[in-house]
């Protein structure tokens, strides 16, 4: 009986093997924004709506991935924003954010930063246009300079 299998097709078969687990890979490279955040300076003053963007964890949700607000003690609050899940490598991130009972623009940017422990440093604004220049109209509601402290352990309800 003759060999149904040909040298080309194992040839095949090892290409698609490759190609499916450098996908695989790609896929599941850690997003720049994944991890828990604090502001950078401890003492920084926050109104009853900032409070909740003290201490954010950023993780995947479903198909997508999401910032949960961190509590004083760790405990784990509401849902502030979400992002579609292929924007995790996007240097900066655009969306609406929960804000008092109400939204608003969020504009989310992180970088490299030898300087930070961890590495990177992400930049929050939050307010009514994504143009948040000098200007009194475009003035954000929140800015805030972050850090990473450690893995996000929240995760979006």
């Amino acid at each position: 009986m003759k060999a149904l299998f040909h040298p080309i097709a194992a040839l095949s078969i090892a290409a698609a093997l490759v190609s499916s687990i450098a996908v695989s890979a790609k896929i599941a490279a850690p997003s720049p924004y994944f991890g828990r955040w604090t502001v950078s300076d401890p003492a920084e003053r926050f109104t009853a709506k900032a409070k909740l963007y003290k201490t954010i964890d950023i993780a995947p949700c479903g198909k997508d991935f999401c910032g949960v607000s961190v509590g004083d003690k760790g405990q784990c609050g509401p849902t502030l924003f979400r992002f579609l899940i292929k924007n995790t490598r996007a240097t900066i991130l655009h969306g609406h954010a929960k804000w008092g009972n109400g939204k608003k623009n969020i504009q989310i940017e992180t970088w490299e930063s030898p300087e930070t422990p961890g590495g990177r440093t992400m930049e929050m604004y939050i307010g009514d246009s994504y143009d948040f220049g000098g200007r009194s109209d475009s003035m954000p509601k929140y800015n805030a300079v972050y850090k990473r402290t450690g893995e996000a352990r929240c995760k979006a309800r």
